[in-house]
């Protein structure tokens, strides 16, 4: 069923998520029902949700709701809060949307007037995607005047607002933005990578207040959200890349540089992943990824050039969608279509398959599956193993550039004009008990 706006407003290596048990993703003891930020705990794009389907129809879709405007965000799911941006008005609105979990409705909007600005054409002006501790709900909307984060209650109320100033971008062909918020502990920490003058920078979760922030010199904007590897007996690092810095991390509670891998040479704007005791990061151009390094967690100090790396891979790779990592394997779901499985110690290529289609949202993997959504709304579903097999290729009628997420039993499809939400068949029966 449709829902319109109401004025209230992822077979056998599913089980391991990195290669080395010693590891721990910060967040990733959050509940499984959960996906509190861009590619879910931890971002790793990954979920312990069994009983997904991997071929459906229109009909299986527990509820679509019409969304006011466009966005590229993907959601975020805390317990029945859905939390999406959008833009109408050229960008000139800006929208953070509280939606019903369990029925489609959208319990609130909270509107921001930001000024216009020029922007890549498979952007769009809400693409970064909110983040929640379960306590607030984080967003960044982004103008060429502003980075305006906000963190408002589960009831819409705003709590504190930030402006970190203006985003500026020197290149022929202004990109826009399309970082997302991360929280780690009490602190909600932005991936400033502009070009000149640049930061990360944490701010206090409950004020807004700047807790850290460590300045770095750019001359290529990244768009890559960072994220936050947490180890017994380890300060908790965070890692982002750039062209300019490489691969970095920092220790996420006072930001305190840890290493500097200088090891890529173009633009980054899918994510950091790590797999086993590697942080992975891609960077390219033009509508195609051209390396990929992967750097030892533990490394220290400054890092200069591909040699210090563990591998490094310069073809089929993805520039958009950023890789996930299953077991003892990656997989690179490339803008073409193109996806290649290696092997996350080494980078030995497994297989490599086409699978068609043109895509801007990263891939996600749940139950031993993984999800990609295509530009014309193809959903493909292949098997994360050291196999290639298509499971499946569904049509969500509509077009898309948007990261599926993954919670409470169900998946939530971001289409551009609407979002719709697929029932594992264990939350199917868990609402007919109820």
């Amino acid at each position: 069923m449709e829902r319109q706006m109401q004025p209230r407003g992822i077979h056998e290596i599913s089980k391991c998520l990195f290669c080395l048990a010693i590891v721990v993703v910060a967040e990733y003891c959050v509940a499984s029902d959960n996906w509190p930020r861009f590619r879910g705990p931890g971002g790793t794009g990954t979920s312990n949700q069994t009983g997904l389907p991997v071929e459906w129809s229109g009909a299986d879709y527990a509820w679509k709701t019409r969304l006011p405007g466009l966005g590229h965000s993907s959601p975020c799911v805390w317990n029945d809060h859905l939390f999406l941006t959008s833009a109408v008005d050229d960008g000139r609105r800006r929208m953070l949307l509280d939606i019903d979990v369990k029925s489609g409705d959208i319990r609130w909007t909270k509107t921001t007037a930001l000024k216009t600005h020029p922007r890549h054409e498979l952007n769009s002006f809400a693409s970064g995607t909110p983040a929640t501790d379960g306590r607030r709900v984080y967003v960044l909307f982004v103008s060429d005047d502003q980075m305006l984060v906000r963190a408002c209650d589960f009831d819409g109320e705003q709590v504190w607002e930030r402006d970190l100033g203006p985003f500026f971008q020197r290149e022929a062909q202004v990109h826009g933005s399309g970082t997302s918020p991360i929280v780690f502990e009490d602190l909600v920490i932005i991936a400033n990578q502009q070009d000149g003058p640049a930061s990360i920078i944490a701010l206090d979760s409950a004020t807004g207040k700047t807790r850290w922030k460590n300045e770095r010199t750019l001359q290529m904007t990244a768009h890559s959200t960072p994220l936050v590897l947490q180890r017994a007996n380890s300060e908790p690092q965070l890692f982002f890349s750039n062209k300019d810095d490489g691969i970095v991390s920092l220790n996420a509670r006072n930001g305190e540089l840890l290493f500097r891998a200088d090891v890529l040479n173009a633009r980054c704007v899918g994510s950091p992943v790590i797999a086993g005791d590697l942080v992975l990061a891609t960077c390219g151009g033009g509508g195609r990824g051209s390396y990929l390094a992967a750097v030892s967690v533990d490394s220290r100090g400054e890092i200069d050039g591909a040699a210090s790396a563990a591998w490094t891979r310069d073809r089929a790779l993805p520039y958009v969608p950023t890789p996930v990592a299953v077991g003892e394997y990656v997989f690179l779901w490339g803008d073409n279509g193109v996806v290649v499985c290696v092997e996350a110690k080494t980078g030995r290529e497994v297989w490599t398959a086409r699978v068609a289609g043109d895509y801007s949202g990263s891939p996600v993997c749940a139950d031993g599956r993984i999800y990609c959504v295509a530009h014309d709304g193809t959903i493909a579903v292949v098997e994360a193993s050291s196999k290639f097999k298509l499971l499946g290729r569904n049509q969500l009628g509509e077009g898309s550039r948007s990261t599926p997420a993954v919670a409470a039993g169900r998946m939530f499809i971001r289409g551009f004009e609407h979002l719709y939400c697929l029932a594992s068949k264990t939350a199917v029966k868990i609402s007919a008990a109820q």
